[in-house]
């Protein structure tokens, strides 16, 4: 399968849907040591107790997304309930009932400005499914 950081040899519109996975055998207090330390690794550098859809914007060849978004000041941002991670920029938390319509405005929001502070233009990590609903003209 080829998968590497990100990245897999398989079809773009191919969808995982089971896996299996093997381990390798180990003293199990030598695994919790493990499994302790990367979560705690990644809990103090991601927002990993808010909801949020994971890493919102593919790193750019020869940037990182997150300081993209923190230098053109999007840190905090809201859309509606929809924010900017302030613990990791690349991560747009629901704060509450936040919808998908906020989500995507905050992400475009962020998007727009990367662009206009760096020029480079970000690329959706998440993948947006579905029809955007039509706007309602008034009469």
């Amino acid at each position: 399968m080829g998968f590497v950081y990100r990245k897999a040899q398989v079809p773009d519109d191919l969808i995982f849907v089971e896996a299996v996975f093997e381990g390798v055998k180990d003293e199990p207090a030598a695994v919790r040591v493990r499994m302790e330390a990367l979560v705690e690794q990644r809990e103090s550098t991601q927002p990993v107790k808010s909801r949020t859809g994971g890493s919102t914007f593919k790193n750019p060849p020869g940037h990182k997304a997150w300081q993209l978004i923190d230098e053109a000041g999007c840190r905090g941002l809201m859309q509606g309930a929809a924010q900017v991670s302030e613990k990791h920029c690349n991560f747009l938390i629901n704060t509450g009932d936040a919808t998908a319509a906020d989500i995507e405005a905050l992400g475009e929001e962020v998007r727009a400005r990367v662009k206009a502070t760096s020029g480079v233009e970000l690329e959706w990590e998440i993948k947006r499914v579905g029809v955007a609903p039509r706007a309602e003209h008034a009469r």
